[in-house]
């Protein structure tokens, strides 16, 4: 692609865009309790109508697969355990699982209630096409962000059109509709209204006719600075006529408690209708400073199985969050299609799924020799189990790690197909911190969000709730928007 300079674009102009996405909360709050913009681009990337379709219908698919196999409970402990044995804190979620649903023999009865709330993140590599990533089953994050990047490209289009159509790849492309905030919304309201109902059915009126509102739960981190994607939701749950309350594993530990019939109740709150967990992807989030403990983060982590043992609708489960780990996801992309009969798919739906799943290869002393005897280091990407980005090792310095790893740390870990998406045609400006620079090599990734509760899609439209785009220059290898070098985009849709 030809290096071409744009022009600059006038600091009133930017200056307009980052009081625009401050005004609407795409931002991040800082220590000081002001805010900064997230980074952005200056126009969105164009993907063909036909391959956007065709990952809503790969990402439906998946999210049906996911939810049938978080619940099923003996497949979850039987091929998770040797991970377990290799990564503490993992296997600290399958103990925690155990609790919550007994072992093969003395299988529980679950009291909560799945509410699973995923982003299936994909890249349309050069040469294979659209590829998952990674499945995010919990703290799945940044719809709102998703949507108000498209509103925001909308208001550059409308103010200054000029400039929009300057950095838009093709000029007949029409935007792709996001409602991610209302679509999740309408989700935990199901769910929350769900829930209240069947406590309600047999129940006495309230003496002064009045009910009251179904109330959802978000469970956060200490000193959150994220926090205006979480009350970009909460808001559009309020309009929904739900109460949301905030709190962190801490606080819940001593403010919870078991009403008649399971119900879960919140301390000066009253009943708990959905819990949404924004935190417990790593043992930070359980760890506590005041507590001193002969197992870390036992406190804290117990009180995540007590809210399960309840009637409540529950986003992430630890069943979800197995089911979204990478090792499943090693798992059913080398499973044959056939096997996914086991849960409910048939061979087609199943070969969908399957087309869209990047190889991966487990980590054992073959593969390690393989790996470095014969294969491209550029093409595969080393991941562990973590969560909330970082955690990838890349090209030369995958041989260094696997060098460093004992044999009982293998299970830990997987190598995966490195994903080369295709690069924007055209230049485009990110803006981060008020500041404009242009990128000649931008690629994208895009999340795909979907809800299923109770084992049914969640939304209207088949479970999809909207997208989140990602960007970043090719040359660099972490594009998270919160921990990366990422910018927020949005999409649009060519039909040529």
């Amino acid at each position: 692609m030809p290096n071409t300079t744009r022009p600059i674009i006038s600091s009133q102009i930017i200056q307009e865009i980052t009081e625009w996405a401050i005004m609407h909360g795409v931002a991040f709050r800082q220590t000081d309790h002001s805010a900064r913009h997230c980074p952005f681009s200056i126009a969105p990337i164009t993907m063909p109508r036909e391959v956007f379709e065709h990952l809503r219908r790969a990402t439906s698919l998946i999210t049906r697969l996911i939810n049938n196999v978080s619940e099923d409970h003996d497949f979850l402990q039987s091929s998770l355990a040797k991970v377990a044995k290799a990564e503490p804190f993992f296997e600290r979620l399958l103990a925690l699982h155990q609790q919550a649903h007994g072992d093969a023999t003395h299988r529980l009865s679950p009291a909560r209630k799945p509410l699973l709330i995923m982003r299936t993140d994909f890249m349309d590599d050069r040469q294979h096409g659209p590829k998952v990533i990674e499945f995010n089953g919990i703290a799945a994050g940044m719809a709102p962000f998703g949507q108000r990047a498209t509103e925001l490209h909308a208001f550059i289009q409308n103010q200054w059109p000029q400039l929009y159509q300057t950095y838009l790849e093709n000029k007949h492309a029409t935007p792709a509709e996001n409602q991610a905030i209302e679509q999740l919304a309408l989700a935990i309201a199901k769910a929350a209204n769900s829930i209240k109902a069947s406590f309600e059915s047999n129940a006495q009126a309230p003496l002064d006719g009045l009910a009251s509102k179904p109330t959802f739960l978000m469970v956060i981190q200490e000193n959150e600075d994220n926090v205006y994607d979480q009350h970009l939701l909460d808001l559009a749950l309020q309009k929904q006529g739900v109460r949301t309350v905030r709190r962190t594993f801490e606080q819940l530990s001593t403010q919870l408690s078991s009403g008649d019939n399971q119900r879960l109740l919140l301390n000066d709150v009253g009943a708990i209708d959905v819990v949404y967990l924004r935190a417990g992807y790593q043992y930070a989030d359980y760890y506590s400073t005041t507590r001193s403990e002969s197992v870390c983060c036992q406190t804290l982590s117990q009180t995540r199985l007590f809210i399960e043992q309840h009637k409540v609708a529950v986003n992430a489960t630890f069943s979800q969050q197995l089911a979204t780990s990478k090792t499943m996801q090693m798992l059913l992309t080398a499973m044959p299609a056939e096997d996914y009969a086991r849960w409910g798919l048939n061979l087609e739906d199943a070969k969908l799924i399957k087309c869209v799943l990047a190889d991966m290869k487990p980590i054992n002393q073959a593969t390690i020799g393989w790996f470095n005897r014969q294969a491209n280091k550029q093409q595969w990407v080393l991941k562990n189990q973590g969560e909330g980005g970082g955690h990838c090792v890349f090209g030369e310095e995958i041989t260094n790690k696997l060098q460093q790893l004992v044999p009982h740390e293998y299970d830990a870990w997987a190598l995966m197909q490195r994903l080369y998406p295709h690069e924007r045609e055209v230049p485009t400006i990110a803006v981060r911190n008020g500041t404009q620079t242009q990128v000649d090599d931008l690629v994208s990734e895009i999340g795909l969000f979907s809800a299923y509760y109770d084992e049914e899609p969640a939304t209207p439209l088949n479970g999809y709730a909207g997208y989140l785009i990602r960007s970043k220059p090719a040359s660099e290898n972490e594009g998270g928007i919160h921990s990366g070098k990422g910018i927020l985009d949005s999409l649009v849709l060519s039909d040529a």
